[in-house]
């Protein structure tokens, strides 16, 4: 491989592999709320979450803030996936159909659009039989690096 050749698809992948799992060792609120990572690739990662009891409402049904929790988590890992730090700039979900307790649901993350300082991407959170619970949408921005000295202008 030349010096400025692109990196391979094998190479993207393990870059995405990699970071992706750093950046979940690091996380604890998505350990802690057992997310599982079933797939990456360079801008896109499937993640599952099982609903337990406690993460119902007063209705009986998975609460919101779960489902939005799983695919934000989702939307993280898909942006950061490149090994370059970016954050949440906005998001947004739509609530589909209710999640009872016991229910397993995957977020998969898709790249909509990335630049050098910003990115979009749509999460489909689903029930295992493929119904669809709620779409989300984020935009991310680049982490910026702190000023030398911690100097601002």
């Amino acid at each position: 491989m030349l010096p400025d050749s692109p990196p391979s698809p094998t190479d993207r992948l393990s870059l995405a592999n990699s970071a992706v799992q750093s950046m979940y060792r690091a996380d604890r609120a998505s350990q802690n709320l057992g997310l599982e990572i079933l797939e990456v690739a360079p801008g896109s990662v499937r993640l599952r979450l099982l609903v337990r009891p406690e993460m119902v409402n007063g209705h009986g049904l998975c609460h919101g803030g779960f489902i939005f929790t799983l695919a934000d988590s989702a939307f993280a890992f898909a942006c950061n996936s490149y090994g370059e730090p970016m954050v949440a700039a906005g998001a947004s979900i739509e609530f589909l159909a209710p999640t009872p307790a016991g229910q397993s649901l995957t977020a998969l993350a898709t790249e909509v659009s990335r630049g050098a300082r910003h990115g979009v991407y749509d999460v489909r959170v689903a029930t295992t039989s493929g119904e669809t619970v709620a779409l989300f949408r984020g935009r991310c921005a680049r982490l910026r690096p702190p000023p030398p000295n911690g100097i601002t202008s």
